[in-house]
């Protein structure tokens, strides 16, 4: 769910339980899970959410400002790449010839976007099968906030930095959008879901809340 809170947008997921109350918890990486009893209405949680908005997007600035800033990428001799969780000099992920800087960027996030649609395509029919469900499309795209989405007509989206994690991360995000064709809210019934395929899926998410910001160009 999300929610419009003073020009910006407040985005959450909601588990529902058999607790009594209505808490919220903020995770290192500034995911947001809001808890609450079986049968609140959604009027009620976006109400919650509004109420609590002003601590919320303090609590998300202050994890964005204490998060290390990533270095900035050396498109040289030194420079070192991740793909599949692994660092890489520029030549041996593209050939470099004679281009400048703005050129080498732009073949290598090419080289990345080819990579994420070729892993992802390679290994999203192996879950597909397993959940006997089928998106309507996929598509890889550039994300600063998302490393997949599932929209509500079934239209699958995954980032292109998603090539520079390993394998099993790529395979949690994959897992993850599929859950959400039989889930869409990040409820109880879809963890469930999500860790009978991955049980150690948690381990996946934390390694994309502690090197995500290493993972860019």
């Amino acid at each position: 769910m999300k929610i419009d809170y003073d020009n910006q947008v407040i985005e959450f997921n909601v588990q529902y339980g058999n607790g009594k109350k209505i808490s919220i918890h903020i995770d290192s990486s500034g995911r947001i899970t809001l808890k609450a009893p079986k049968k609140t209405s959604e009027e009620t949680i976006k109400s919650v959410v509004e109420r609590n908005g002003k601590l919320i997007v303090e609590k998300l600035q202050s994890i964005e400002a204490n998060r290390e800033t990533p270095k900035v990428k050396e498109y040289e001799d030194e420079g070192k790449f991740l793909y599949l969780g692994k660092y890489y000099s520029l030549q041996e992920l593209i050939e470099t010839g004679d281009l400048n800087e703005e050129e080498l960027k732009l073949k290598l996030k090419k080289f990345y976007f080819a990579s994420c649609k070729k892993i992802v395509g390679e290994r999203i029919n192996k879950y597909q099968t397993q959940l006997r469900v089928k998106p309507k499309t996929i598509d890889i795209v550039e994300s600063r906030t998302k490393w997949g989405s599932c929209s509500s007509d079934k239209k699958l989206t995954f980032n292109y930095r998603l090539a520079m994690a390993p394998v099993e991360v790529i395979d949690y995000v994959i897992i993850h959008e599929l859950c959400h064709l039989l889930h869409m809210n990040h409820d109880r019934s879809f963890w469930r879901r999500v860790g009978s395929l991955m049980p150690d899926y948690k381990e996946k998410e934390e390694y994309l809340a502690r090197y995500g910001r290493a993972m860019t160009l």
